[in-house]
């Protein structure tokens, strides 16, 4: 019930102010943990600790696992996050005619989206043997990319299982993180070298 002008406000309406009160700053601290994460992980620490994510947040230890009952719920929703942000550039249309250019296409923007989550990659990778779930995740994504590439190719190309697999080893995180950190090209030469192996294949 609304007060009447002049009046202050009545006992339901300041409990409601309250609860909104509680709930707002629930919802930005939890935000704040998240983006504290990324940026962590974003600057190279693959394993960072509940310590580290709340003196970067600026909250408390216990508002961490308030918000994030342990480590793995908090990696999982970073990967809800990383997700979101690159499943248009695994999964959206492609704009190329033919089939062979979609496959380029699609090296392409594997490549960018490589390139954005590399780091959370590499830090799920070091917490993943403690998390049913992140391998589970990426087991999920690996089977959707390779039905996305069998869905862009001709009958004749999936039926010579040599050049599928082949196809699919060329345009995975595996191959690309290989030429980046332990080969040391950049984005630029990476995508070509991906791409020259998928018309060599293509041949």
């Amino acid at each position: 019930m609304t007060s009447a002008p002049g009046l202050a406000p009545g006992p339901d309406e300041t409990s409601a102010d309250h609860s909104d009160g509680r709930r707002r700053r629930g919802q930005d601290n939890r935000a704040r943990i998240v983006r504290a994460m990324m940026e962590i992980v974003h600057s190279g620490e693959v394993a960072p600790s509940a310590e580290q994510v709340a003196s970067r947040a600026e909250v408390g230890l216990r508002t961490v696992f308030r918000h994030f009952q342990d480590m793995d719920s908090l990696y999982r929703e970073i990967s809800a996050v990383i997700s979101k942000e690159v499943r248009g550039d695994f999964l959206g249309p492609l704009a190329a005619q033919d089939w062979q250019g979609r496959v380029l296409e699609m090296a392409g923007r594997r490549i960018r989206a490589y390139e954005k989550m590399a780091p959370f990659k590499r830090a799920g990778d070091a917490f993943r043997h403690r998390s049913k779930f992140l391998g589970t995740d990426y087991n999920i994504l690996v089977v959707e990319l390779r039905e996305r590439l069998e869905a862009e190719l001709p009958a004749t190309v999936r039926r010579d299982r040599d050049t599928l697999e082949a196809l699919d080893l060329a345009l995975s995180f595996e191959t690309w993180s290989r030429l980046r950190r332990e080969q040391g090209l950049t984005p630029k030469r990476t995508q070509a070298v991906v791409e020259a192996l998928i018309r060599r294949l293509l041949a």
